[in-house]
């Protein structure tokens, strides 16, 4: 038990060291109360085009069947928040998480650095590093370690570092102290990230309809934006950051301190016009190694083009 508890504190360290916001570990488990919250998500069509959401079904609720003889779930935030805002206050937006280097590669790295100092100072420990890319429940894994709560617009929300930072897990063969105090919820009454929301995509407290929201319109719907969302973006070109900044918890979110994350030099200066005026090697230029190279620059032209005509922008 005492080995245990030190290997766990050790990998904590490690993980603040390495830039982490938060680490809890969990024990790994079929995930019993997310099980039917998820079919019926997928049942209702909430996911939208989003067909992934419907594969590995089993793999989701239980990381065993991810990766063999998977004993412990280390679940870790990145902080991302930034008070860097675009100049141009009539351009269209960008999510913060997205002013930099793409999170995917940045956490990764970190996660590998973090299993390579397990195995050379604990001993040979099987693993994967999972980035917000295969079928694992993030936010579920970080309820449980207690980082947080899961809060109305089903973002993971922490108490004292509010909800802008990305989640990552480490899934590994080796057991652990586990944290088994998870967060209460604290959204209370509030409602303001339901009220905010320019598409109604929070259908009821805690519920996302996936197909409604901002991120899925820009980034991950493939076809045209449907016209019931004519002029309701809120002038948000890729992604939407809305119901995090109503929430009040995020008045305590610290400033990230993560070099990959600063904002590419002629990024925040764009103007309205310049964005209207895109072309494929600006795009090339300022989203080098940036997750907004997901929609191709074609995705983003269409982003662009739905609020210039339809007058948002």
């Amino acid at each position: 038990m005492q080995q245990k508890k030190a290997y766990s504190d050790q990998i904590k360290t490690w993980a603040k060291e390495l830039g982490f916001l938060f680490c809890g570990i969990a024990k790994a488990g079929f995930l019993e109360d997310e099980a039917p919250r998820l079919e019926a998500w997928l049942n209702k069509g909430m996911h939208g085009e989003m067909g992934y959401m419907e594969n590995y079904f089993d793999k989701r609720l239980d990381p065993r069947l991810l990766v063999d003889g998977a004993k412990s779930v280390i679940s870790l935030g990145l902080n991302y928040y930034t008070e860097d805002k675009q100049t141009d206050l009539n351009s269209p937006k960008l999510s913060k998480y997205a002013y930099g280097a793409d999170y995917h590669h940045v956490i990764k790295g970190k996660l590998k650095q973090l299993l390579g100092l397990m195995n050379e100072h604990i001993g040979e420990i099987g693993g994967r590093a999972f980035v917000d890319s295969a079928p694992v429940l993030d936010k579920a894994w970080a309820k449980k370690t207690g980082l947080g709560w899961v809060g109305k617009n089903s973002n993971l929300i922490n108490q004292k570092k509010g909800s802008f930072f990305f989640l990552a897990e480490l899934i590994v063969d080796i057991e652990l102290e586990y944290d088994i105090a998870p967060t209460a919820d604290h959204c209370g009454t509030c409602s303001r990230c339901i009220d905010a929301c320019p598409t109604e995509a929070i259908v009821a407290p805690y519920v996302v309809d996936g197909s409604r929201c901002i991120s899925y319109l820009t980034i991950e719907l493939k076809n045209e934006i449907p016209q019931e969302f004519t002029g309701r973006m809120d002038n948000w070109m890729f992604g939407c950051d809305v119901c995090q900044d109503v929430c009040p918890w995020n008045k305590f979110s610290v400033l990230h301190n993560e070099p990959a994350f600063m904002p590419h030099n002629e990024l925040l200066s764009m103007s309205k016009n310049d964005w209207q005026e895109l072309t494929e090697d600006v795009f090339q230029k300022v989203f080098k190694n940036s997750p907004v190279k997901r929609t191709k620059f074609n995705g983003l032209k269409r982003n662009i083009s739905f609020l210039k005509v339809k007058g948002e922008s």
